[in-house]
Protein backbone atom coordinates (compact mmCIF):
# COMPACT_ATOMS: atom_id res chain seq x y z
CA UNK A 1 0.00 0.00 0.00
CA UNK A 2 1.40 3.76 -0.93
CA UNK A 3 1.46 6.07 1.44
CA UNK A 4 -0.11 9.02 1.33
CA UNK A 5 1.11 12.50 1.68
CA UNK A 6 -0.65 14.39 5.11
CA UNK A 7 -4.00 15.99 3.80
CA UNK A 8 -5.30 19.23 4.66
CA UNK A 9 -7.76 19.71 6.78
CA UNK A 10 -10.34 20.42 4.51
CA UNK A 11 -9.31 17.57 2.38
CA UNK A 12 -9.68 15.39 5.35
CA UNK A 13 -13.31 16.38 6.18
CA UNK A 14 -14.10 16.22 2.45
CA UNK A 15 -12.66 12.16 2.70
CA UNK A 16 -14.62 11.97 6.01
CA UNK A 17 -17.91 13.51 4.59
CA UNK A 18 -17.50 11.55 1.41
CA UNK A 19 -16.84 8.00 3.48
CA UNK A 20 -19.75 8.44 5.43
CA UNK A 21 -21.92 9.34 2.42
CA UNK A 22 -20.41 6.71 -0.01
CA UNK A 23 -21.10 4.21 2.83
CA UNK A 24 -24.14 4.79 3.84
CA UNK A 25 -25.97 5.41 0.05
CA UNK A 26 -23.61 3.83 -2.39
CA UNK A 27 -21.17 5.34 -4.50
CA UNK A 28 -22.89 6.29 -7.68
CA UNK A 29 -25.76 7.72 -5.20
CA UNK A 30 -23.80 10.94 -3.83
CA UNK A 31 -22.18 13.52 -6.59
CA UNK A 32 -19.42 15.42 -5.71
CA UNK A 33 -21.77 18.69 -5.22
CA UNK A 34 -23.67 16.78 -2.17
CA UNK A 35 -19.91 15.84 -0.72
CA UNK A 36 -18.79 19.71 -1.12
CA UNK A 37 -22.33 20.89 0.64
CA UNK A 38 -21.65 18.68 3.31
CA UNK A 39 -18.20 18.75 3.63
CA UNK A 40 -18.67 22.54 3.63
CA UNK A 41 -16.47 23.12 0.49
CA UNK A 42 -16.40 24.17 -2.96
CA UNK A 43 -16.47 21.74 -5.50
CA UNK A 44 -12.97 23.39 -6.89
CA UNK A 45 -11.56 22.69 -3.38
CA UNK A 46 -12.96 18.62 -3.75
CA UNK A 47 -11.15 18.49 -7.17
CA UNK A 48 -7.94 20.43 -5.91
CA UNK A 49 -7.28 18.18 -3.44
CA UNK A 50 -8.53 15.23 -5.05
CA UNK A 51 -8.09 15.17 -8.53
CA UNK A 52 -11.34 13.10 -9.68
CA UNK A 53 -14.42 11.69 -8.01
CA UNK A 54 -12.39 8.21 -8.55
CA UNK A 55 -9.56 9.39 -6.82
CA UNK A 56 -11.13 10.15 -3.43
CA UNK A 57 -13.11 6.72 -4.00
CA UNK A 58 -10.08 4.85 -4.25
CA UNK A 59 -8.80 7.08 -0.99
CA UNK A 60 -12.12 6.35 0.89
CA UNK A 61 -11.86 2.65 0.13
CA UNK A 62 -7.84 3.03 1.14
CA UNK A 63 -8.71 4.55 4.73
CA UNK A 64 -11.50 1.95 4.98
CA UNK A 65 -8.98 -0.98 4.54
CA UNK A 66 -6.51 0.80 6.93
CA UNK A 67 -8.56 0.78 9.29
CA UNK A 68 -9.31 -3.08 9.22
CA UNK A 69 -6.22 -3.67 8.72
CA UNK A 70 -5.68 -2.11 12.41
CA UNK A 71 -8.62 -3.83 13.63
CA UNK A 72 -7.46 -7.04 13.22
CA UNK A 73 -3.88 -6.48 14.16
CA UNK A 74 -5.12 -4.96 17.83
CA UNK A 75 -7.04 -8.31 17.71
CA UNK A 76 -4.04 -10.44 17.33
CA UNK A 77 -2.24 -10.92 20.57
CA UNK A 78 1.46 -11.41 19.48
CA UNK A 79 2.22 -12.96 22.38
CA UNK A 80 -0.76 -15.82 21.48
CA UNK A 81 -0.27 -18.89 19.41
CA UNK A 82 -0.95 -18.54 15.49
CA UNK A 83 -3.45 -21.02 15.90
CA UNK A 84 -5.26 -18.43 18.57
CA UNK A 85 -4.25 -15.22 16.19
CA UNK A 86 -6.18 -17.16 13.18
CA UNK A 87 -9.35 -17.46 15.02
CA UNK A 88 -9.09 -13.91 16.89
CA UNK A 89 -9.21 -12.91 12.98
CA UNK A 90 -13.43 -13.76 13.71
CA UNK A 91 -13.22 -11.86 16.90
CA UNK A 92 -12.11 -8.13 15.39
CA UNK A 93 -14.88 -9.37 12.57
CA UNK A 94 -17.21 -9.49 14.82
CA UNK A 95 -16.50 -6.31 16.64
CA UNK A 96 -15.88 -4.61 12.64
CA UNK A 97 -19.29 -5.58 12.10
CA UNK A 98 -20.83 -3.92 15.42
CA UNK A 99 -19.39 -0.96 15.23
CA UNK A 100 -18.23 -0.20 11.59
CA UNK A 101 -20.09 -2.57 8.78
CA UNK A 102 -23.77 -2.52 9.29
CA UNK A 103 -24.58 -2.56 5.43
CA UNK A 104 -21.66 -4.72 4.94
CA UNK A 105 -18.80 -4.92 3.11
CA UNK A 106 -17.45 -1.63 1.65
CA UNK A 107 -15.27 -3.46 -0.76
CA UNK A 108 -17.60 -5.76 -2.17
CA UNK A 109 -20.36 -2.68 -2.18
CA UNK A 110 -17.93 -0.90 -3.87
CA UNK A 111 -16.97 -3.55 -5.92
CA UNK A 112 -20.88 -4.07 -7.54
CA UNK A 113 -20.77 -0.45 -8.44
CA UNK A 114 -17.15 0.03 -10.12
CA UNK A 115 -17.54 -2.01 -12.73
CA UNK A 116 -14.36 -0.53 -15.00
CA UNK A 117 -11.83 -3.16 -14.25
CA UNK A 118 -9.25 0.05 -14.23
CA UNK A 119 -11.05 2.27 -11.70
CA UNK A 120 -8.81 3.57 -9.24
CA UNK A 121 -10.91 1.67 -6.29
CA UNK A 122 -10.96 -1.91 -7.85
CA UNK A 123 -7.48 -1.81 -6.92
CA UNK A 124 -7.56 -0.96 -3.36
CA UNK A 125 -10.63 -3.46 -3.42
CA UNK A 126 -8.29 -6.63 -4.67
CA UNK A 127 -5.19 -5.14 -2.13
CA UNK A 128 -7.60 -5.37 0.80
CA UNK A 129 -8.60 -8.84 -0.36
CA UNK A 130 -5.45 -10.24 -1.29
CA UNK A 131 -3.97 -8.38 2.07
CA UNK A 132 -6.27 -10.65 4.33
CA UNK A 133 -5.47 -13.91 2.18
CA UNK A 134 -1.95 -13.07 2.60
CA UNK A 135 -2.42 -12.73 6.51
CA UNK A 136 -3.96 -15.59 7.05
CA UNK A 137 -1.55 -18.00 4.74
CA UNK A 138 1.33 -16.38 7.25
CA UNK A 139 -0.50 -17.06 10.07
CA UNK A 140 -1.03 -20.52 8.74
CA UNK A 141 2.73 -21.43 7.70
CA UNK A 142 3.21 -20.17 11.33
CA UNK A 143 1.25 -22.55 12.84
CA UNK A 144 2.58 -25.33 10.69
CA UNK A 145 -0.59 -26.66 9.06
CA UNK A 146 -0.89 -28.99 6.37
CA UNK A 147 -1.56 -27.19 2.95
CA UNK A 148 -1.34 -23.17 4.41
CA UNK A 149 -3.06 -22.02 1.62
CA UNK A 150 -5.36 -23.81 1.68
CA UNK A 151 -6.39 -23.11 4.71
CA UNK A 152 -5.63 -19.40 4.43
CA UNK A 153 -8.27 -19.69 1.48
CA UNK A 154 -10.75 -21.48 3.61
CA UNK A 155 -10.68 -18.76 6.28
CA UNK A 156 -11.43 -15.82 3.79
CA UNK A 157 -14.38 -17.70 2.58
CA UNK A 158 -15.72 -17.93 5.91
CA UNK A 159 -14.92 -14.32 6.66
CA UNK A 160 -16.62 -12.51 3.43
CA UNK A 161 -19.56 -15.47 3.89
CA UNK A 162 -20.25 -14.48 7.24
CA UNK A 163 -19.70 -10.57 6.77
CA UNK A 164 -22.20 -10.71 3.82
CA UNK A 165 -25.10 -13.32 6.10
CA UNK A 166 -24.90 -10.86 8.78
CA UNK A 167 -25.23 -7.93 7.32
CA UNK A 168 -27.92 -9.05 5.50
CA UNK A 169 -30.03 -10.38 8.81
CA UNK A 170 -30.05 -13.86 7.27
CA UNK A 171 -27.91 -15.22 9.46
CA UNK A 172 -27.31 -12.92 12.71
CA UNK A 173 -25.12 -15.21 14.47
CA UNK A 174 -22.88 -15.79 11.21
CA UNK A 175 -19.52 -14.63 12.53
CA UNK A 176 -19.77 -16.62 15.59
CA UNK A 177 -20.53 -19.54 13.51
CA UNK A 178 -17.95 -18.80 10.83
CA UNK A 179 -15.62 -18.96 14.06
CA UNK A 180 -17.16 -22.54 15.08
CA UNK A 181 -16.09 -23.16 11.59
CA UNK A 182 -12.66 -22.13 11.13
CA UNK A 183 -11.88 -23.78 14.69
CA UNK A 184 -13.00 -27.29 12.67
CA UNK A 185 -10.96 -26.69 9.86
CA UNK A 186 -7.67 -25.23 11.67
CA UNK A 187 -8.01 -28.79 13.62
CA UNK A 188 -8.24 -30.83 10.31
CA UNK A 189 -5.50 -28.72 8.87
CA UNK A 190 -3.63 -29.57 11.95
CA UNK A 191 -3.88 -33.23 11.92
Amino acid sequence: METQKPLTPAAERILEVAGKLFYDNGIHAVGVDTIAAEAGVTKKTLYDRFGSKAELIALYLRRRDERWRERVRAFADPRATPERRLLRVFDALADWMRTENARGCAFVNAHAELPAADHPGRQVIAESKRWLLDYLRGLATEAGVRRPGRLAEELLILVEGATVAASLGVAPTAVATAKRLAKGLLQEAAE
